[in-house]
């Protein structure tokens, strides 16, 4: 595939069941850059299955995707609720659990504790910024968090699509998901 070459069809398609780790890459790096400013909105998001310890866990948590205000106003996590999406503080999320013990997080019981202090986590405060940063040897947007150790690039697929992978030390299979603009 020639970079910039890749259509959502495409990706949703090949993505569905599931692909590699280095196809999800080869994805990723074929995909066009895209600006910060293009980010503004809300969007759905879903994962992108390769085999990362990750892969069906924000879905298994309610999650509902990002939402960008502007370059200074980043809601990284939004969780599905009764009266629409809501934004969650990531704070105090796990990451070590994340990261050291995946099985941990994906446990009935650590879902259920999410959902019993989710309401206490909801927030009207930006928890992350959108920067345009290299990765992968391409200038593109992502968003980095403020108090995690994580930062989401972002790939464009098409005007109302990007790729996004997440980019976490010692994460040891990348983490890709698709984001898709709210009209």
């Amino acid at each position: 595939m020639n970079p910039g070459s890749t259509s959502s069809d495409q990706v949703l398609a090949r993505a569905a069941g599931g692909i590699s780790r280095d196809e999800a890459l080869g994805l990723f790096d074929d995909a066009r850059p895209v600006a910060v400013d293009e980010m503004t909105g809300r969007w759905r998001g879903s994962g992108v299955p390769t085999g990362s310890p990750l892969d069906g866990l924000l879905e298994s948590y309610g999650w509902y995707g990002k939402e960008f205000v502007d370059a200074e106003t980043a809601h990284p996590l939004l969780f599905g609720t009764r009266s629409g999406p809501r934004p969650v503080d990531p704070a105090p999320i796990p990451v070590r659990v994340l990261r050291d013990l995946p099985g941990l997080a994906h446990s009935r019981a650590a879902r259920a504790a999410f959902r019993a202090v989710r309401p206490l986590l909801t927030t009207t405060r930006p928890k992350a910024r959108l920067r345009a940063v290299e990765h992968r040897g391409v200038v593109t947007a992502a968003m980095v968090y403020d108090a995690l150790p994580i930062i989401d690039v972002f790939r464009r697929v098409d005007g109302r699509t990007v790729l996004g992978l997440m980019d976490l030390r010692g994460l040891p299979d990348p983490f890709l998901f698709l984001l898709r603009r709210e009209s």
